[in-house]
């Protein structure tokens, strides 16, 4: 039976991204649930080259294409130049990769976040700089293979959702392209709240994490329910609400699905699980105060 988001599909049939790219899946739902009324700012990723080459495109809303590092400030520059038509209904949204969003972008994402612009920036994150040669970028989890990093990268990912969830922002949230329902529910909810708004969405790369294409589905879902990738939204970098209660099922199930992990070991397979552990029982205690408060 079709949902509501199917009769407002926002993005065209023809776009450029490869097989079994979890990308695209996410994109195709955050469109969705953005529906028409919203102009949207897209970077160089692969973002960009599913959006297609100048004068075509595979939107069906407006596009504005910025430089790498411009996401942020190119959306908060739209949405001033609306109000200041007296247009406080049309969404401006920010759609960028990792690289552009926890690297090259991220002062203007930060100064977006202090100013409590009125954006939605969705994160769509592939681990690396995936379309210009699976580069390590400070999104790139700890001891996963890479073009630049052959032997495992040595430094842990960077938490962009806390770190959002610091500037106190009205809302923010991680998301997987693989549970659809949460990550359409999020940016619908995204749409009602004035401010910034910060959505990271995971995004399965088969070409990068090299597993089979079609396997995509299921590596997301094995992201959250080992606790590797919890799903969970933050109000005012105050109030946690975990959306998705994991199976908890053993950290190697996921990694070892993948390529770029392929040269784990038990040890690191064990320290991992222990961190894991601990990130899941930080998370949960933080959503218990908002209770007991």
């Amino acid at each position: 039976m079709p949902s509501e988001y199917d009769t407002r599909d926002n993005l065209y049939p023809g776009h450029m991204a490869c097989a079994g790219c979890g990308e695209v899946l996410g994109l195709k739902l955050v469109l969705q649930a953005v529906e028409r009324k919203a102009i949207s700012v897209v970077v160089p990723s692969c973002l960009g080259i599913m959006l297609g080459p100048f004068p075509h495109a595979t939107f069906k809303i407006p596009v504005f294409h910025g430089a790498f590092e411009t996401a942020a400030s190119s959306a908060a520059g739209i949405s001033n130049a609306l109000l200041a038509q007296g247009d406080d209904e049309t969404a401006v949204i920010a759609l960028a990769g990792d690289g552009g969003t926890t690297d090259i972008g991220f002062q203007a994402l930060s100064g977006a976040a202090d100013r409590n612009e009125n954006i939605i920036y969705c994160c769509f994150d592939n681990e690396a700089y995936m379309n210009t040669g699976i580069q390590s970028s400070s999104s790139t989890p700890q001891l996963a293979w890479t073009a630049t990093t052959p032997l495992g990268k040595p430094l842990k990912k960077k938490n962009m959702v806390e770190i959002m969830g610091a500037h106190e922002v009205p809302y923010c949230a991680s998301a997987c392209a693989c549970f659809p329902d949460d990550l359409r529910r999020k940016v619908t909810e995204a749409r009602k709240i004035r401010g910034m708004k910060y959505i990271h969405v995971l995004s399965p790369c088969p070409t990068g994490w090299r597993y089979p294409e079609s396997l995509t589905a299921n590596i997301g879902r094995l992201a959250v329910e080992t606790k590797y990738y919890p799903l969970y939204e933050i109000r005012n970098g105050q109030e946690y609400t975990i959306t998705h209660q994991p199976k908890n099922l053993p950290v190697g199930d996921y990694l070892l699905a993948q390529g770029r992990f392929k040269h784990l070991v038990q040890r690191d397979l064990d320290t991992i699980q222990e961190q894991v552990d601990k990130n899941w029982d930080e998370l949960t205690k933080r959503e218990s105060r908002n209770r007991s408060e």
